[in-house]
């Protein structure tokens, strides 16, 4: 399986395992050194980002992911993708469209989510 193909699934599993608020997954798709980059600059470790799918405190609604390219440095990948998705955090809405980085590291034959970045894709300019 190519490197592409690799990240494409794990781009399926992570996005099943959110939209189906499923802890469990995620916990078994990061590694134990996660790291995710919140668009507003806030840091959650693992614990802290399983645990919002766990309580239920963020909803997905509905998530793409596109626009993604991948390079590779050894066991270490970098995806950079845009994520579109319709949510609610503590039942506020919390959608949004994102440039997202992905950080994936080789754990035996597959691949580990290591971190995540969200930063938002400013809409365009209103035309005058």
């Amino acid at each position: 399986m190519t490197i592409d193909q690799q990240l494409d699934e794990l781009g399926r599993q992570w996005m099943a395992a959110e939209l189906s608020g499923d802890a469990e997954a995620l916990d078994a798709l990061a590694a134990p050194g996660f790291t995710l980059v919140g668009p507003l600059g806030f840091i959650l470790v693992k614990d802290q980002w399983v645990s919002r799918f766990r309580e239920g405190a963020l909803v997905m609604h509905e998530m793409s992911w596109t626009d993604v390219t991948v390079r590779e440095y050894g066991d270490t990948a970098v995806a950079i993708g845009v994520l579109t998705q319709r949510a609610s955090y503590q039942g506020a809405p919390a959608d949004g469209r994102f440039r997202v980085t992905q950080i994936t590291v080789r754990d035996g034959d597959r691949r580990r989510l290591a971190g995540l970045h969200y930063s938002p894709i400013a809409a365009p300019p209103a035309r005058p």
